[in-house]
């Protein structure tokens, strides 16, 4: 039942497109076949792509989550109507071919690595900003009746193997004593009764922040909002050339020059490596594999015992995220190839095939509807940054979630609209340090990572 969604003059969906390597991405691909498009029905109306040379008070490259929720703050905060230009179809990239799950966090790191990077008062700090931003997150979809089928019930942290309830407890501790946050352990019994019959499960670490959304119906819903605010999005615009001269940043479009006196960078993993010199190798594109299964009957629902709705993680450093959809489909992801040529391997879709068995041997075997791969804006440091270009003056990104965006895209326009419209930000390392730089390095990374892969497999799997 896998669809593709097909757009109007349109080209077909390289699959193996892989930015770290690739000059530019568009226009007019096909989206991923992903389940979010191809259940979300028909987008909302865009403003087309960019036809002529035009002057705008502020350009947003990128219209997923976060460049969308910087055009729609920047409109409600601040009385500006941005001009957003994507390279595809809107959301072409991460913001619709994630797992769907707002979780309470942004970048790689837990609280205790906050802590042992910048100290107990910044992490606190940072935690705040997390609590603020899942705020606004669900602000954002109640307030503007966005169609997401938002499933809010907390994160379950499910640990794979006995050795890590340890780790777990301690996290949990850490949480209530130190942050104030109500997250309590599970035993093995009562995730097995009360969330999921994981055949892995020992146990799980509950944070009662935590949100299941049909990825692709929050996108559009972001586009219906901002346009309705005043913004205007124009897709099968990418940005082919950056000058800034003259106080101006010029942005060359296949339609036309935007000369734009502030830019907001929102392109994620999706970002070519020559959109601006300033901007190449901040962050790591790492791939994820996610599929959906058939519908599954009465019996296999019975079988998989999942109560919870809200999202799963589990363990593993290469963790599975999974979850039910309310169409009764089950939906698991993980890492996989390390490139693009790659992506398509069968040993992967094998190998996730193998977590979900593993995790729930009713659905060995059984038919998946679709299947799908994106990359992920993984930062060198783990941390995401939301900050300008000290040398570009009026350029600012917000990039580096490593897949941990979903819930925090939202905040994060939101700081970037502060950003462009002249407002400072809380004094925290996301908001005052940029993205670290690997320049020249970062493609050779890639072989650091096939070795580190092979490990934490060992690790997660072995040890």
């Amino acid at each position: 039942m896998q669809v593709i969604a097909r757009r109007a003059g349109s080209v077909a969906f390289d699959p193996l497109y892989d930015p770290m390597h690739a000059r530019a991405l568009g226009p007019r691909s096909d989206y991923a076949p992903t389940y979010w498009i191809g259940t979300a029905g028909p987008a909302p109306r865009d403003d087309g792509p960019v036809s002529a040379d035009m002057d705008v008070d502020v350009a947003v490259i990128g219209s997923g989550y976060t460049g969308l929720s910087c055009a729609i703050h920047l409109a409600k905060m601040h009385g500006i109507k941005a001009t957003v230009l994507e390279a595809n179809g809107v959301a072409y990239g991460c913001s619709t071919r994630n797992g769907g799950q707002a979780q309470i966090s942004a970048g790689r790191l837990k609280r205790s690595q906050w802590i042992e990077r910048w100290g107990l008062d910044v992490a606190r700090g940072l935690h705040h900003e997390m609590v603020e931003a899942f705020e606004l997150f669900r602000g954002l979809i109640r307030d503007h009746a966005i169609d997401c089928q938002p499933q809010d019930g907390g994160h379950y942290y499910i640990a794979h193997k006995p050795g890590l309830l340890a780790a777990l407890e301690k996290e949990t501790r850490l949480l209530n004593d130190s942050f104030g946050y109500g997250a309590r352990m599970l035993t093995r019994e009562e995730v097995v009764e009360t969330v999921a019959r994981d055949h892995e499960a020992q146990g799980a670490m509950w944070e009662p922040d935590g949100t299941g959304i049909h990825a692709a119906r929050l996108a559009f819903g972001y586009l219906r909002v901002a346009r309705e605010l005043g913004a205007t999005v124009h897709p099968d615009s990418p940005v082919q050339g950056w000058d800034y001269k003259g106080g101006i940043h010029h942005l060359r479009t296949p339609g036309g020059t935007v000369r734009a006196r502030r830019v907001a960078v929102a392109t994620a993993a999706y970002a070519p490596r020559g959109l601006h010199p300033r901007l190449r190798d901040r962050v790591m594109p790492i791939m994820s594999n996610s599929v959906v299964t058939r519908v599954l009957s009465p019996a296999e629902l019975d079988a998989i015992g999942i109560r919870k709705l809200s999202p799963l993680t589990d363990t593993r450093t290469l963790r599975h995220y999974y979850r039910l959809l309310p169409d009764n489909r089950l939906q698991i992801g993980s890492r996989a190839a390390i490139t693009g040529r790659d992506a398509a391997n069968p040993a992967h879709l094998a190998g996730l095939r193998e977590g979900m068995g593993r995790k729930f041997p009713a659905l060995r075997g059984i038919e998946l509807d679709y299947s799908w791969w994106g990359w992920v804006d993984v930062s060198h440091d783990m941390m995401p940054r939301i900050t300008g270009l000290p040398d570009l003056p009026g350029a600012f990104y917000a990039m580096g979630y490593g897949g941990n965006g979903v819930m925090y895209s939202a905040m994060a326009g939101r700081r970037m609209a502060q950003l462009v419209a002249g407002e400072s930000l809380p004094g925290l390392p996301i908001f005052n340090s940029e993205l670290p730089h690997e320049g020249w390095r970062t493609p050779f990374r890639r072989l650091g990572q096939w070795g580190l892969y092979h490990l934490y497999h060992y690790r997660d799997e072995r040890a």
